[in-house]
């Protein structure tokens, strides 16, 4: 049993046809998705995409109406005590205890865990020096920056030495600069071996951090792969951006459909996709235009219709 157990493991999270339904509404939908251990996944797709939906169903507070899900070898929910044991949560709201310091909310979490009493301190400590947090380890929560309580947030999900680690929406209202020290630590997370199953709809996060990408629409993976994969395969490497008044809009995307080119529309512009096949004959119609690299929203617009926000 324990061999097979050893096996099973090699993935750290599966899923396999996972629904879940409220009431008339589907927010999973015949879901399946693999992490392999020591991978980073980001989990890409906009609001009600059902990214927390699936990440409330790995950690047991919501359960599947039908499919199955493993995490770490161990079934939920029925074996979600052991498989919560060995992984580490850090939710998209701030519940963070504004009472305590920095040091103190980890010691909680630390027992919780049940990190043995004489190993607590260190690993309180390891935490607090993950977070860059160590200087403001007895100061109290309700006085850190919102990045820092951020920071603080991931080390108590880390407390306990996790081999899954579970980000729902990480960075979200957060400002850029504080975006990029996060980046930081869950990239060290990632160096060092530790499984990350990470949503978000940023962009660039998923670009900069995950191993692999899968896009979610409407419950359902719609492509997955690495990030240059899924541009290589559905956008390009490169984009041309055209202006102009609606009619001249609509007159390039059907000249780019004629082309067998994909386009899509960014705000009074028409992207136009795989730009480095557009023949000579279709650049000179359609004239001059603003050059860019294609990028993964470029990927969920052309999957999905949709445009992550």
């Amino acid at each position: 049993m324990e061999a097979n157990r050893d096996q099973v493991q090699e993935l750290a999270v599966s899923l396999r046809g996972v629904v879940k339904r409220y009431g008339e509404i589907i927010a999973v939908d015949g879901l399946d998705l693999e992490v392999p251990a020591g991978t980073c996944l980001g989990l890409l797709g906009p609001n009600g995409a059902g990214k927390s939906t699936t990440m409330r169903m790995l950690t047991a507070q919501t359960c599947a109406d039908a499919g199955e899900i493993e995490v770490l070898g161990y079934q939920i929910p029925r074996e979600s005590k052991h498989a919560r044991a060995l992984m580490g949560v850090v939710p998209q709201q701030d519940n963070i205890d504004i009472e305590l310091t920095a040091r103190q909310n980890l010691a909680v979490f630390a027992h919780l865990y049940r990190v043995p009493a004489g190993e607590r301190r260190a690993a309180v400590d390891q935490a607090l020096k993950l977070a860059q947090l160590t200087d403001r380890a007895d100061t109290k929560a309700e006085k850190l920056s919102g990045g820092m309580r951020r920071r603080l947030l991931i080390a108590r999900g880390l407390v306990h030495t996790p081999r899954l680690v579970l980000l729902d929406e990480p960075t979200v209202g957060l400002d850029p600069q504080v975006r990029q020290e996060l980046w930081a630590l869950i990239d060290a997370l990632r160096s060092n071996g530790v499984t990350v199953l990470m949503s978000t709809h940023y962009i660039e996060e998923a670009e900069r951090l995950a191993d692999n990408v899968a896009i979610m629409s409407h419950g359902r993976i719609v492509a997955r792969g690495t990030p240059r994969n899924l541009l290589d395969s559905y956008a390009g490497k490169e984009a041309i951006e055209y202006y102009g008044p609606p009619e001249r809009l609509l007159e390039i995307e059907a000249i780019v459909a004629a082309a067998g080119l994909p386009s899509r529309r960014t705000g009074p512009a028409v992207s136009v996709l795989r730009a480095e096949e557009m023949p000579i004959s279709v650049a000179e119609q359609l004239g001059p235009g603003a050059s860019r690299p294609s990028n993964l929203e470029d990927v969920f617009v052309v999957l999905t219709g949709e445009t992550v926000e």
